[in-house]
């Protein structure tokens, strides 16, 4: 070890180790350097090292090296480090502490710079796992580009979806101004859709308020005042359903479409009272020819199992198998039908109806009234969240029970459609056609 100096340029450019010695140390001499040092290693570079004593234990921390530290600041930094020391902080933890600030003094710079679409994406990756397949699409749908080929229609290209103008923008630069501006625009145009993006947005700022990451940069509110509640409104209670005097109509060209597929999920919506997309996310194994029953993904409760009524039965039966889904399409992406509106609204313009698809649903509701179903009943059917606590806790209709009045309300509805159709017909043989649409 070598005995102090007082630092100079010189001095410390020449200093060197020792080929003997595995590293070797120079002092500086200087008054109150505080415990200033260069530490070198054969092999290594000269860095400016501070030593002193903590709590009667030796310590020592590299200050850096010469050519990043000039003598003066090295020493200025050697005697802030026995400061510390002198009103009893270790200077080890201090400098510590010192790095975890200044990296997330950076990181959060860099956050700042982090656009909307960039925390979307990680907002929908995080999601995911814990939102049904339309949710996950629904998101998709509100930031997609325009001018690409929809996924059943080729031929047709797709509209921007209602957040696309958002997108660009810093997530620090999101506040109610901007967001009651672009709602303003969107609203002129579609404001269904726009009403969506809104609780969309509104659950992605919350995400994005509460996230270790992005909290404190995105403002959690700026979707959710007044404002833009009275600018979106509410939409308009919807009470379509199909009547009595409807049905024979509506079957009638519903069963003229093209697309047996279509034609066949139209009808068992109705016969059924499913959600759209419990029953287009139907396979073959949820499907029990010879028992007569239905296993359906439910969104209250995960699955449910309804009575597969005979003329519901007859359809499926005469349905191709192309793949696993019960309402294939050759068209789609999934190998599923994903959108049957198209289709039904132009049955609904033939026939002079104004029916949506969940209308469907809310027929099956409406008419199952005519004979008399037990509210329980067509709840458990349905789908409906038990209300009454006996319904939720103790009342549990087996299959065979709701068959029987499932089976009544598919008889009427038949016979005032004006279809005739006997119940043994639900025998008919399945069809196997090839992954091309041909049959065999």
């Amino acid at each position: 070890m070598v005995g102090k100096v007082n630092f100079t340029a010189k001095r410390v450019s020449e200093f060197s180790c020792p080929p003997d010695k595995k590293q070797a140390f120079l002092w500086d001499a200087t008054p109150r350097s505080g415990g200033l040092g260069l530490r070198i290693t054969p092999a290594g570079k000269p860095s400016y090292i501070f030593q002193s004593r903590y709590q009667n234990k030796s310590i020592r921390i590299t200050i850096g090296s010469p050519a990043k530290w000039l003598i003066p600041e090295a020493q200025a930094k050697a005697r802030e480090y026995q400061r510390q020391i002198d009103n009893g902080r270790d200077p080890r933890i201090v400098k510590q502490a010192v790095i975890a600030e200044d990296v997330a003094t950076k990181k959060a710079q860099q956050l700042k710079g982090v656009t909307v679409r960039e925390a979307w994406a990680r907002y929908m990756e995080e999601r995911q796992p814990h939102w049904r397949e339309s949710s996950y699409n629904d998101h998709l749908k509100m930031i997609q580009e325009a001018g690409k080929p929809r996924v059943n229609r080729p031929k047709v290209k797709t509209v921007a979806g209602p957040l696309v103008p958002l997108m660009p923008f810093l997530l620090s630069e999101i506040d109610s101004e901007i967001v009651l501006s672009w709602a303003a625009i969107e609203m002129k145009s579609r404001p269904a859709r726009t009403r969506l993006a809104v609780r969309l947005l509104k659950a992605f700022l919350r995400w994005s308020g509460e996230d270790k990451e992005y909290k404190g940069i995105a403002d959690p509110t700026a979707a959710s005042g007044k404002k833009i509640k009275e600018l979106v409104g509410t939409a308009k209670e919807k009470k379509d359903s199909l009547q009595r005097e409807q049905l024979p109509i509506w079957f009638e060209y519903v069963k003229q479409l093209e697309n047996p597929v279509i034609a066949a999920y139209l009808q068992c919506l109705v016969l059924t009272g499913a959600r759209r997309e419990e029953l287009a996310f139907l396979k073959w194994d949820d499907v029990n020819f010879r028992w007569r029953g239905i296993t359906i993904g439910d969104k209250v409760e995960g699955n449910r199992e309804i009575p597969l009524t005979p003329y519901a039965s007859y359809l499926m039966r005469n349905l191709p198998r192309r793949n696993e889904w019960v309402f294939s399409s050759l068209a789609s992406e999934t190998g599923r039908l994903t959108e049957p509106s198209i289709a039904h609204r132009k049955v609904c313009k033939a026939a002079g109806l104004d029916i949506t698809i969940h209308g469907l649903r809310r027929s099956f509701k409406n008419m199952s009234e005519w004979v008399e179903t037990p509210a329980g009943v067509v709840a458990q059917i349905m789908g409906h969240k038990p209300s009454a606590i006996a319904e939720k806790h103790y009342t549990n209709r087996p299959l065979d029970l709701l068959r029987l009045h499932h089976d009544r309300f598919e008889a009427w509805v038949l016979e005032n459609a004006e279809i005739d159709f006997k119940p043994e017909d639900s025998e008919t043989g399945l069809r196997v056609v090839s992954h091309a649409g041909i049959e065999k």
